[in-house]
């Protein structure tokens, strides 16, 4: 590949699939410093990227004539076909058993293409960051850094503790699934106790879908004490996640950007496989039990919790 040619790697999925992907990003980044690095994607989800530095720029991944490219002898918009003539890397992660995605491409690109897996194989109990790495080995990226690292360069913190105001812990008690979810009245629990006997005001994230549940949490507590950021463009997410002291959450992706932010980390786990999607960050704590995350008691959280927000200055 030339030493400046343009790469595009195309990801699809959900939040937490495209932080996992972020090393592969990180790597391809640092293997070519000088080539133009694309991502073809949900423009929501991959803008976390291009805040982050990772890529020079995105497209959305819902452009019309893409379809095309999964049939057969596809009629193919000339538009795309310019699109893809341009690279000369193409790493793609998305579903194409039968190779037709590939075949289209190498119809209208002479651009060198990998194929990754869109998800992992859960049976060959492997971390997912790994996975999603492993097609670079082709381009001779070995031993690049599993941990996913989103730098918002442009979001420093303040240089004065007190200037900075109160400290905020940022709180997402919901998930895309009612199963990983901490039961509310737990929630209800933890929160009214984090007001009464700590120092920290809340930082309440979720979504449309958490809308209620965000509402009648933050219902019982004072108003100046908590604000609920709900729905926030991702990137305007995470600037807020990244002045917070800590994050306490469920498996889901915000869990993923909050460790990928570098935030001490408490994340209340189901039944998910652990060993393939669980968060990665060096202050992170996954709390589970054998009884299922309904018996997480309040008192345990707020052990740990304690424990993962102690400064690294006082750590013995």
């Amino acid at each position: 590949m030339r030493s400046r040619g343009k790469i595009l790697v195309i990801r699809g999925g959900a939040i937490g699939d495209f932080i996992l992907t972020l090393p592969a990003l990180a790597a391809l980044r640092q293997q070519f410093p000088h080539s133009h690095l694309e991502v073809l994607g949900y423009p929501h989800i991959v803008q976390l990227a291009l805040a982050g530095g990772l890529v020079d720029r995105f497209e959305a991944i819902e452009a019309r004539g893409l379809a095309a490219f999964f049939a057969r002898h596809g009629e193919l918009s000339e538009d795309l076909r310019d699109y893809f003539s341009e690279f000369d890397l193409i790493i793609s992660y998305l579903y194409d058993p039968d190779d037709i995605f590939r075949t289209n491409i190498g119809r209208c690109s002479p651009a060198q293409f990998i194929a990754g897996p869109h998800r992992p194989d859960e049976k060959e109990r492997i971390h997912a960051t790994q996975v999603f790495l492993r097609p670079l080995e082709r381009l001779a990226i070995f031993d690049a850094d599993t941990v996913p690292r989103l730098s918002l360069t442009a979001v420093e913190p303040p240089a004065d503790v007190e200037a900075a105001g109160p400290l905020v812990l940022a709180v997402h008690p919901g998930s895309g699934s009612e199963a990983k979810n901490w039961p509310e009245a737990s929630w209800a629990g933890l929160l009214a106790q984090l007001i009464e006997s700590s120092n920290l005001n809340l930082l309440m994230v979720g979504g449309e879908a958490e809308g209620e549940r965000l509402e009648r949490l933050s219902g019982i507590l004072p108003p100046e004490r908590c604000e609920v950021a709900r729905s926030l463009p991702l990137a305007e997410l995470a600037q807020r996640l990244v002045r917070c002291v800590g994050f306490v959450g469920h498996d889901s992706g915000i869990s993923h950007l909050a460790a990928a932010l570098g935030l001490p980390c408490l994340v209340l786990w189901a039944g998910t496989n652990e060993e393939v999607w669980r968060p990665q960050g060096e202050r992170l704590v996954i709390l589970r039990d054998p009884a299922g995350i309904q018996a997480i008691t309040v008192e345990r959280v707020l052990v740990e919790l304690a424990s993962l927000l102690v400064p690294e200055t006082d750590r013995a």
